[in-house]
């Protein structure tokens, strides 16, 4: 479980001098999918500082970036080991790297290879040179699903924690009948957002992540409703599953921004800023509806 790679210049093979220098974030997944993809050739492998963050998301927050790559050129002492002065980074790692100033700074000029580090051998053969195919970035169907899993283990502890509390709450409050369809609901409003709203991105309507998963949340609303035989909750009980389930479901869609291939950083800070208050002032009203259906009607 240790995902960090001590920064610094490795060896792939046996590099002369006048072999290319690669650039890769000290995240072990990126470090280990480059090396691998260079089995049998010959290169230096100069990996930067980004704290265990791939090079995608480590170029969004400013750490594999323009300084981090020049002062690591400079601690390897990298101008005496190589007789070229060539720097080899991987498409996603431009938001944060300004090439002419590493060009200034340290006299290394950047190019870049390819998004893909199984593109890597073809960028060598081509003698340096990316195919336009290299530069294309898929999201298809099978590749949001494979994500999805980590997705669900990160967010395992936190629905066990919530999922009890609205239980053992609820059961208080009511009854432990209505405590186990609270816990139902929530945990069905995580599994959409988490899992549905990912796997139907393209064709759910909008660019917004939160507005996707307030979808999902809409259509789960409506399925538990109708298995919980929601025809007899008072109209502040049903007001308040419509409100709480979507904001749920959008909190967990809003979350897979960082697995997306078109979202930016100003964008998803955008998309924040105004999503969680929405959440939340939904959250907080579905409440309010709750305890006025419970007690006042």
């Amino acid at each position: 479980m240790n995902y960090i790679v001590p920064p610094g210049l490795y060896a792939v093979g046996h590099p002369a001098s006048s072999d290319p220098v690669l650039v890769t974030a000290n995240y072990k997944m990126s470090y280990d999918s480059v090396r691998q993809s260079l089995t049998g050739r010959n290169v230096w492998l100069l990996v930067l500082e980004t704290y265990g963050i791939n090079v995608w998301c480590a170029a969004g927050k400013g750490t594999f970036g323009t300084g981090e790559l020049v002062r690591r050129v400079k601690s390897t002492g990298l101008a005496d080991i190589v007789t070229h002065r060539r720097l080899v980074l991987p498409i996603l790692g431009a938001p944060g790297v300004a090439a002419h100033e590493v060009a200034k700074r340290c006299g290394f000029s950047v190019s870049y290879a390819a998004i893909r580090a199984a593109d890597l051998p073809e960028y060598l053969d081509n003698g340096l040179v990316t195919m336009p195919e290299m530069r294309q970035l898929t999201f298809t169907l099978y590749e949001r699903l494979v994500l999805i899993p980590v997705e669900i283990i990160l967010a395992l502890k936190l629905i066990g924690i919530v999922g009890v509390a609205l239980l053992l709450v609820i059961g208080l409050l009511g009854s432990m009948t209505a405590g186990i369809l609270g816990f139902c609901a929530f945990s069905g409003a995580c599994f959409f957002g988490i899992v549905l709203g990912p796997l139907l991105l393209p064709w759910l309507p909008g660019r917004s992540f939160a507005v996707k998963g307030a979808i999902v949340g809409i259509i789960w609303s409506w399925l538990f409703y109708n298995m919980a035989d929601g025809s007899g909750w008072n109209g502040a009980v049903t007001a308040a599953v419509f409100l709480a389930l979507p904001a749920v479901s959008s909190f967990y869609t809003l979350n897979f921004t960082g697995c997306s291939t078109y979202t930016s950083r100003s964008g998803v800070k955008r998309e924040l800023h105004v999503g969680l208050p929405v959440m939340g002032a939904s959250l907080i009203i579905s409440i309010i509806l709750l305890l006025v259906g419970r007690y006042l009607i």
